[in-house]
């Protein structure tokens, strides 16, 4: 592995968020001026094939990314702040699981996205909106 791609694995270890391309660039070339965006995206498609990071999609047009948990969680999203919250709930678990079970699959994988907006007066955007 390259210096430059130690750099990117560790932007990406080092977040707490879900950040797309351009945003990985600008961390990663805060370390070094040198990695150009081309890096950036060859990196993360082969991190991606290696099973290395997920690829995220949250209808703001943008590919995210967040490195490939050790346990499984889903996420919700805040589609007027784009922030994503990342969230596990047992009952819903059981539920997908019951709901394939009851339609003759065994559940292998999913993912579950929430989009959502703040209630009126509450949330962490308080915008009236």
């Amino acid at each position: 592995m390259t210096e430059q791609r130690r750099i990117i694995a560790r932007v990406l270890s080092d977040s707490e968020d879900h950040p797309d391309v351009e945003e990985l660039h600008r961390r990663a070339s805060a370390i070094d001026p040198r990695i150009s965006i081309a890096t950036v995206y060859r990196t993360v498609r082969l991190f991606e094939e290696a099973n290395i990071l997920d690829k995220h999609d949250f209808g703001d047009g943008r590919s995210r990314y967040e490195q490939r948990p050790g346990t499984h969680h889903d996420h919700l999203i805040n589609i007027r702040s784009g922030d994503v919250v990342e969230f596990r709930n047992e009952e819903i678990e059981a539920l997908q699981r019951r709901i394939a079970d009851q339609m003759g699959y065994e559940l292998v994988d999913h993912r579950l996205e929430l989009y959502c907006v703040p209630k009126k007066g509450t949330g962490p955007q308080k915008d009236g909106k």
